[in-house]
């Protein structure tokens, strides 16, 4: 502890004012001391693109989540259950994280892999997610490690050509089969949203009668669920 706090929280032989007032003076300067080193460690934190790698157009971060299905989820529950793996600034540094990684394809149970541009959690409520949506597409399984890979390069190369509507992107295992989405800010322009599903079932090379579902975040909040009640497309 810094000798400045130790000589004060041992200096009795003031009155009590004096101690209260050496106490608060402490306080706040812990305060500032611990503010300012989280303001120094952010500032050292920042990811970027490392000499001669190639930039991405956005930061990205890698998220996990895995719970007990069946078990009713609160968004607060959610948000502690949901793991950030790291954040990337480069297709070097993507590679990095993305050969480390377990495939979707071999992940058990009830898991999640979320791929999301720095700043943005994979929630319904986040401020750049709450008036979006997502197409969700259901995929037998055998299929997720291909898809979801070939979903996210898109992602990262910029190939759905709507801007920064792109929030991110998720994979999401469960038993019976894998199911993969992409989410986007603004789920009432629906120009942005068909182009995302036209450049889905390109850069996953879906057969023409693959069913494509669209959820709004909203609707996603209302019947707290990210799969059930949606709207189906051909």
């Amino acid at each position: 502890m810094n000798n400045k706090f130790d000589a004060l929280k041992d200096d009795d032989s003031g009155d009590h004012d004096q101690n209260e007032e050496n106490s608060t003076q402490k306080d706040g300067e812990k305060e500032k001391t611990e503010r300012d080193k989280s303001q120094s460690s952010s500032r050292r934190k920042a990811v970027v693109p490392g000499p001669a790698e190639h930039p991405l157009q956005y930061n990205y971060t890698f998220w996990y989540s895995r719970r007990t299905p069946g078990r009713p989820t609160s968004s607060q529950s959610y948000e502690q259950n949901i793991k950030q793996i790291g954040t990337f600034a480069s297709v070097e540094q993507f590679w990095r994280f993305y050969s480390h990684m377990v495939r979707p394809g071999d992940l058990t149970g009830h898991s999640d892999f979320h791929l999301f541009k720095e700043g943005i959690k994979p929630m319904w409520e986040d401020d750049a997610n709450k008036n979006g949506g997502k197409w969700i597409i259901r995929l037998r399984k055998g299929l997720a490690s291909r898809c979801w890979e070939n979903l996210i390069l898109a992602m990262l190369g910029e190939q759905f050509m709507v801007g920064e509507e792109i929030c991110g992107a998720v994979v999401s295992v469960r038993f019976q089969e894998d199911i993969i989405s992409i989410w986007n800010k603004t789920a009432s322009d629906q120009a942005t949203t068909a182009r995302i599903r036209d450049t889905l079932r390109r850069v996953l090379n879906l057969p023409p009668n693959t069913i494509m579902e669209y959820k709004t975040h909203t609707d996603s909040i209302k019947d707290n669920s990210s799969f059930r009640n949606t709207k189906i497309t051909l």
